[in-house]
């Protein structure tokens, strides 16, 4: 049996056999599930959406089904002719994928070369790639409303000690100032408000209802200064937990002892141990957690991993700041090789109201300047710019940005290549196989899209990096967001940002508060806002099978499955279902919920060195192999050098454009 009827077979199983909501809750959902379709018409009636400008849509957003329809025939094996197809056109260059490194490259061959005309094909209906925005037009009780959010790519990683002087440079080129970003962040806003941190406990999981607010535990990549957090002490916090007196007072010790849990190791094995060792082996074998106690740390990791603590490294788990390591003793030569916390601990503001979707529409106004014609290239202006989608592939332009158009096949010539792709509309999703093949030909092509498919594209392609490409398996990943009409109930319990172990969204947070460009947060609690929420499709997986001992491949891979068949409805029933358990102390009820998008990302996280499934040496051979340049073809994306991050992206757009020059 193939690998890919297995993870069928295994995922058809899990999404058959329980629903989604009863999967998570034991049973169906009380309260006022049944308003769901009245709801939904309360969104259609107050939203402005617009399928003419693809942010203002609500709904199943991210990758839906249509973007992967021809990607899907090509790696089942579907045969596509395309000898017989003239070409329709010539460039100077191709890019395949708008994400933020395929705009990126597109962007400096521009620079290099004024009177190029260039074409980037996307498969998806918007550009951006992960980094997109959400955008919510709606009237509501007399007044206009206009809230943004991120859809995917969220804030800039610690550009103070991540990014080279040739990423800020760029970015600062095209119109981005990173310290105007980080002023704009309103740092403390909800703790200058009351609120705080808390951790949701639910009745299903630890047979008791409550929620425990003050969390005073370190979060990695925060954006909240020790100075303003409102959190409670370890002893106070871990009193509260709905889990028995031995239970407690192993985590308290664990949270605060600074015990050395590796003492009966050198420490060149402690290393050792560090990087071959799950992070809940760890909390099990050394830290002698119980099942019980165990559960607190399931959905830990969902957000910034998108995977469980058992794919996990312990030296992961360190750089993401969890506890147990802080009384190891390495002397200084063994820690400055272990984990280095420093560029994580750097604060996490320097986010836009739509996140890095910012960047990408800085990127397309410097390539098409008519689809903005009223903004300048600054980020201030770019932020409430009316886009003008007409714009994107009008023949009249140098820069043409076509959506919906999945590369099927690039191929190298005698003088530059061919690229061959499929144009559709959402219309023609039941009819694919007639949808009619384009060519045009380039002098050169750069693949901005997923490794793992560029060796369907190309199949002409060296075998040893075929291979390489395929080894980059992305992680899945769920950025739902739900609109509510105010967020008293969030006032009244006190908390802005929840932890919820254990449920399907493990992070519930109110937006960040951002003011720049002149957008504004709301300051009202009487006023609507967006809820951001965090689901990791491997954590669904591993509710309903045990994926203990999978590699985080393979585990990426069945969640990957699994999502693909769970419908909107059924992300929204979960949503509402732990929404209403979370909030049921406040105030909320399901009406406070005016819309819902959930962005599904079917291939998230580019995957990064895993200590626990890879070895150093293999890996690194492999990301060089998987970028080659092969013939008039560069690749650039963050997959190929293997970081989730929006500076990994341009580092590689620069490297691919450099390689064609």
């Amino acid at each position: 049996m193939q690998r890919r009827d297995f993870l069928n077979g295994v995922a058809l199983g899990i999404a058959t056999s329980l629903a989604p909501s009863s999967f998570i809750f034991g049973k169906t959902p009380s309260g006022k599930m049944d308003k769901s379709e009245n709801l939904s018409a309360l969104a259609q009636a107050i939203f402005h959406e617009d399928a003419s400008y693809p942010p203002s849509l609500l709904g199943l957003r991210g990758s839906d089904n249509a973007s992967y329809a021809f990607a899907h025939l090509l790696r089942d094996g579907e045969k596509f002719d395309f000898k017989g197809i003239e070409p329709s056109a010539e460039y100077d260059l191709v890019v395949v994928g708008a994400g933020i490194s395929g705009l990126a490259a597109a962007c400096l061959y521009k620079e290099k070369h004024k009177n190029s005309k260039i074409l980037l094909l996307d498969n998806h209906d918007d550009f951006g790639g992960h980094a997109r925005r959400n955008e919510f037009d709606f009237a509501y009780n007399g007044a206009r409303y206009n809230i943004l959010s991120y859809a995917g790519s969220e804030s800039l990683q610690s550009p103070k000690s991540l990014y080279s002087k040739e990423v800020a440079g760029f970015l600062k080129r095209f119109g981005l100032k990173i310290d105007k970003l980080a002023k704009g962040f309103d740092v403390g806003f909800y703790e200058k408000m009351g609120l705080t941190r808390g951790v949701y406990f639910d009745k299903q999981i630890f047979g008791c209802q409550k929620i425990v607010i003050g969390n005073p535990s370190k979060m990695v990549s925060d954006d909240v200064p020790a100075s303003l957090r409102e959190s409670i002490s370890f002893g106070d916090f871990v009193a509260q937990f709905p889990l028995s007196e031995k239970d407690r007072a192993k985590l308290l010790e664990l949270f605060t002892a600074k015990k050395d849990y590796l003492a009966h190791l050198d420490g060149s094995q402690k290393l050792v141990y560090l990087e071959k060792t799950s992070y809940l082996d760890f909390l099990e074998k050394q830290v002698g957690l119980s099942k019980e106690a165990l559960k607190y740390f399931d959905g830990i990791s969902d957000d910034f991993s998108a995977l469980g603590i058992d794919a996990i490294s312990c030296d992961e788990a360190r750089e993401s700041l969890l506890p147990g390591f802080e009384g190891l003793a390495l002397d200084e030569d063994f820690a400055s090789d272990s984990a280095d916390t420093s560029a994580y601990e750097e604060p996490y503001i320097y986010h836009a109201p739509d996140g890095n979707a910012t960047i990408a529409r800085l990127l397309v106004k410097y390539l098409i300047p008519q689809i903005a014609p009223k903004a300048r290239q600054k980020m201030e202006d770019i932020i409430l710019a009316k886009f003008d989608y007409s714009k994107l592939d009008s023949p009249e332009h140098s820069v043409h940005l076509r959506l919906k158009s999945t590369a099927i096949n690039v191929e190298n010539l005698a003088q530059g290549a061919q690229v061959c792709y499929a144009q559709m509309s959402h219309m023609q999703m039941s009819h694919v196989k007639e949808v009619k093949i384009q060519k045009v030909l380039a002098k050169k092509v750069i693949m901005a899209n997923y490794n793992s498919m560029i060796p369907y594209i190309i199949p002409t392609l060296p075998q040893a990096q075929r291979e390489a490409l395929s080894q980059n398996v992305k992680t899945p990943l769920i950025y739902a967001k739900a609109i509510l009409r105010d967020w008293r109930s969030f006032a009244k319990l006190g908390v802005y940002d929840f932890y919820a172990p254990g449920m399907p969204f493990a992070r519930v947070s109110l937006d960040y508060p951002v003011n720049l460009g002149g957008y504004t947060h709301e300051s009202s609690i009487d006023k609507p806002i967006c809820v951001h929420m965090v689901c990791s499709p491997v954590a669904l997986a591993r509710r309903s099978m045990d994926l203990h001992g999978m590699s985080a491949k393979d585990q990426a891979r069945v969640a990957r499955h699994l999502l693909y068949d769970l419908s909107f409805d059924s992300l929204e029933n979960m949503l509402r279902a732990q929404l209403g358990a979370m909030l049921a102390d406040s105030l909320f009820k399901q009406e406070d919920i005016l819309a819902i998008t959930i962005n599904r990302w079917g291939h998230c996280y580019s995957y990064s060195f895993n200590s626990l499934f890879d070895d150093k040496k293999a890996f690194e051979r492999a990301e060089v192999a998987a970028r080659a340049t092969f013939g008039n073809i560069a690749i650039a994306n963050s997959d190929a050098g293997h970081g989730a991050y929006v500076h990994v992206a341009i580092e590689q757009a620069i490297r691919a454009v450099g390689s064609l020059s």
